[in-house]
């Protein structure tokens, strides 16, 4: 099987956009469309995540609108990266599919669990939280920080923003970040600043609107976390566990922001699991 290192990029048009992605795994059942993080790319998925879940399912990462090779303006909210999404997923000919939403992510999978909820089979919300969420609005104020932290230091400010700052933290951030270095040729386009920016406007309107009402959302989920996500606070995906009808929670310990990460094996060998049923 080709690994995530190695997956060509592809295009495909939806509402006058030119999607980039990439795709892998078996080409028959239902696919895994993975919905990425605040200013992340196509280069920025573990690639031990990728290959783990497409050694069982196909799997399709996508830049969103205005992302990386991805053409167009990257919106301002939440919503409208939703409905990119749903072109996306449409313009490959999907009928129905499971999501993998990863921290903003996740927010955009909740959306179109509510407003889509024929396409959607199984969700599987990581790092993330609901509308409205306990200092959700905050992300804008931590990622600037732990940005600058990460100057400062001159390191990657996803060591702070994704990973606890213990000696195993540490040690796990590392060995993250030279996995997303694995890929050496046909790289992503970095996220421009202007996109980031936008992005973070869609997540500061996120963390500020009123609840939602997570019981609409009838699909079984799996919800894992870190048990000290600074940038979307922990507490926020217990909260979802008690809101959402039918879910399966782990909260990985000693982790952050990017707990699945940093049990990558376990995070797989559970999320097969949960699409197996």
């Amino acid at each position: 099987m080709t690994s995530y290192k190695d997956a060509p990029t592809r295009t495909v048009s939806a509402g006058g956009v030119d999607f980039a992605y990439r795709e892998l795994g078996p080409k028959a059942g239902i696919p895994v469309i993975f919905l990425v993080h605040l200013a992340g790319n196509l280069d920025n998925w573990d690639p031990r995540v990728v290959d783990g879940i497409a050694a069982k399912h196909g799997v399709i990462t996508f830049d969103n609108r205005g992302v990386g090779a991805s053409t167009g303006k990257t919106p301002d909210t939440i919503e409208a990266m939703a409905k990119d999404a749903v072109a996306f997923i449409r313009a490959l000919g999907f009928d129905q599919v499971d999501l993998h939403g990863f921290s903003m992510g996740g927010m955009i999978a909740q959306v179109i669990a509510r407003d889509e909820p024929e396409l959607v089979r199984k969700l599987i919300l990581t790092g993330t939280g609901p509308a409205g969420g306990k200092g959700m609005k905050e992300v804008v104020w931590v990622a600037q920080l732990d940005t600058v932290r990460g100057l400062l230091s001159r390191q990657d400010p996803k060591q702070f923003l994704f990973f606890t700052r213990t000696a195993n933290g540490k040690r796990e951030g590392k060995a993250f970040l030279a996995r997303l270095q694995e890929r050496t040729v046909a790289r992503d386009r970095p996220t421009s600043v202007s996109s980031y920016f936008a992005q973070l406007k869609a997540c500061r309107r996120w963390g500020k609107q009123e609840p939602h009402d997570l019981s609409l959302i009838r699909h079984s989920v799996f919800l894992a976390n870190g048990d000290n996500d600074r940038m979307l606070p922990t507490p926020n995906t217990h909260d979802m566990a008690r809101r959402l009808p039918n879910n399966e929670l782990v909260i990985y310990p000693d982790a952050g922001h990017g707990g699945i990460f940093q049990y990558h094996e376990q995070f797989v060998e559970k999320a097969l699991e949960f699409l197996a049923k």
